[in-house]
């Protein structure tokens, strides 16, 4: 570790300290950044960065045809942003997710996208691409995507990578900002969700990823900039700019609507969720940010995710509340914790 690397990672200390501090409603972000480790000072007093080999070898192996392939991170979602497996009549799903009767469900439109919203692509074990969307979260390191602990729970700890990279604003085939891959042990989940599972952890489904510079040895958020990371501020909130990308489309999609509170009446996925009625958010928006106004930008205050891993029909979505375990996890990532992963097996 070179000592731009230790000031740089304690600046992130620093700063994850003065955010334990704040009160229960807290707006996660990094006004106190430092200049990222891998830049230096040219003598003509501009800023030069070292290009990235490895970030060139996933653009290279991320090429139109298998980002166009790529499925969704759950290997049986199917119409909804779950697991796509409607079990109501063994009592497994209620049959109450998805949309209430007579309820208005807001039309989704496809676009361009934004800079701080993209999507992840890896392959898995079968060497199938995969995908899930994710959103930039300001931090000190600016190299931090949230998304759906459902997505990259495979990828904590030692897990190979396979190619794991996030490609923001991907539309039309297009990496407009580059490519920018996730760094060994990069990928953060709660403890809490690996114990308990998908379903029974439904309340703990949201990860946060570590990235390297992309081909120019650009930082993302030095690219694209980044969003707030809101936790503590209830469920209910309006409007609400929700943005997904469904696997094998061509662009995005996104959506106005509002947050309520959904109380879970399944035993096996227990918790309270905030519950989002859009259309069309189909497989492969897991992980997608749901964002709010704020000065400057956005703030983030839910993704895709969650009760029955974000939904079991195109029409309504859920997220996993952001509270204490969000803001632990996201200090556990800026401040370069070793990151959780399953618990070994009993008795090995």
């Amino acid at each position: 570790m070179g000592p731009g690397t230790r000031i740089a990672r304690h600046a992130a200390v620093c700063a994850a300290a003065l955010l334990l501090c704040a009160g229960p409603t807290t707006t996660v972000s990094a006004e106190t950044a430092t200049a990222p480790a891998d830049t230096a000072t040219a003598s003509d007093g501009s800023v030069t960065a070292d290009p990235n080999p490895l970030a060139d070898q996933l653009d290279a192996y991320w090429t139109p045809a298998r980002m166009e392939a790529a499925l969704p991170a759950n290997a049986l979602e199917g119409s909804g942003t779950g697991t796509g497996t409607d079990t109501t009549a063994t009592g497994a799903f209620p049959a109450v997710d998805g949309p209430r009767p007579g309820e208005y469900i807001p039309p989704s439109r496809s676009f361009d996208g934004i800079p701080q919203a993209g999507t992840f692509f890896w392959a898995d074990g079968t060497g199938a691409g995969r995908t899930c969307s994710g959103s930039v979260v300001r931090s000190p390191g600016r190299d931090l995507v949230l998304s759906a602990g459902h997505c990259l729970k495979g990828y904590a700890g030692t897990s190979p990578r396979r190619h794991l990279a996030f490609v923001p604003q991907y539309h039309d085939s297009l990496k407009p900002f580059g490519i920018f891959p996730v760094r060994t042990n990069g990928v953060y989940v709660s403890q809490q969700y690996y114990d308990l599972g998908e379903h029974a952890g439904a309340a703990y489904d949201f990860t946060f990823a570590v990235t390297e510079p992309n081909q120019e040895g650009t930082l993302l958020e030095n690219a694209v900039g980044g969003v707030r990371l809101l936790t503590g501020t209830g469920y209910y909130h309006a409007p609400v700019r929700m943005i997904g990308y469904p696997a094998g489309a061509e662009k995005p999609l996104e959506c106005w609507s509002r947050t309520t509170r959904w109380d879970s009446d399944d035993p096996a996925d227990p918790g309270t969720f905030p519950r989002i009625a859009c259309d069309a958010f189909v497989g492969g928006t897991s992980g997608g940010p749901m964002l709010v106004p704020w000065p400057g930008g956005w703030a983030v205050v839910g993704v895709i995710g969650g009760y029955h891993t974000g939904g079991n029909t195109p029409q309504v979505s859920y997220s996993a509340y952001f509270g204490t375990a969000t803001r632990s996890l996201y200090l556990a990532a800026v401040t370069g914790a070793p990151p959780a992963g399953p618990r070994p097996a009993s008795g090995s």
